[in-house]
């Protein structure tokens, strides 16, 4: 399912004002492990400066679509393009598109024997090719935005779980990538910290970014985004506006799963 969800008006035939604008592109994507498929004929589309929001049970298949569009996990078949990159293609260069593609995980993958600021200034000069006085002024301006210049000097071990993950953000921001793809962000995090990372994704969303996250936050989800998108069993089964989708769901899984987590 892509697009508009049933029932409603889908682009008019000839219509490439959406395609143009797409960013992220699925077609027909399959990923399994082993025997089980855990992605079942995907289709989804996200135009430049979106914010979709991908909601559902664990286990539908909602983290591995994220690692599909960042290449960090290979399908089986279907395809992905990013910014006009086909993945899994011979000759494409996974480096450039995750270039791209910043990507903030669940767990913070910090350097534990790194400041804050190196955390940040190594992505750069690895990824970017910055020198390092260079690096580390970009990484302190990203760091301030998040609201931790004053933790540069400090080591993950020294910052409370949603300063690490605000590190984690600040270091995918510094790369300056095209999209941003959440993954759960704030599921690792005591509940008293989770609302100091959502502010910062809020202040990113609006600034333009374009944005796919994977949340439980059903109230974060609905203020965020564009577009919710709801997974079952490995495959999209309802998308919409976030007011249609949380207050008038049409399809049954949808409709039951709501009912379950509002």
């Amino acid at each position: 399912m892509t697009g508009a969800a049933a029932g409603e008006p889908a682009a008019a035939p000839g219509d490439t004002t959406a395609a143009s604008s797409a960013i992220v592109e699925l077609r027909g994507v399959v990923k399994r492990f082993g025997a089980h498929e855990v992605l079942r004929e995907v289709d989804l589309t996200v135009r430049t400066g979106e914010k979709v929001v991908i909601i559902g049970a664990s286990g539908s298949g909602k983290s591995t679509l994220l690692r599909c569009i960042n290449g960090l996990e290979p399908i089986q078949a279907g395809t992905i393009v990013v910014d006009g990159i086909q993945l899994g293609r011979r000759g494409t260069d996974i480096r450039r598109v995750r270039q791209e593609v910043g990507f903030v995980f669940q767990q913070f993958n910090l350097f534990p024997h790194m400041s804050a600021l190196r955390n940040v200034s190594l992505a750069l000069e690895r990824v970017r090719g910055r020198g390092r006085d260079e690096a580390e002024a970009a990484a302190l301006e990203q760091l301030a935005r998040v609201g931790l210049a004053d933790k540069a000097r400090a080591r993950p071990a020294e910052l409370s779980g949603g300063q690490q993950q605000r590190v984690a953000i600040a270091r995918s921001l510094a790369l300056r990538p095209r999209v941003m793809l959440f993954d759960e962000p704030t599921s690792a995090l005591d509940p008293e910290l989770v609302n100091e990372v959502l502010d910062v994704i809020r202040d990113v969303a609006r600034a333009g970014m374009t944005i796919v996250l994977v949340t439980h936050e059903m109230r974060f989800a609905r203020q965020i985004a564009d577009r919710v998108v709801y997974m079952d069993e490995g495959r999209i089964v309802e998308e919409g506006a976030p007011d249609r989708l949380f207050d008038r769901p049409r399809h049954p899984r949808t409709v039951t799963f709501l009912s379950k987590v509002l």
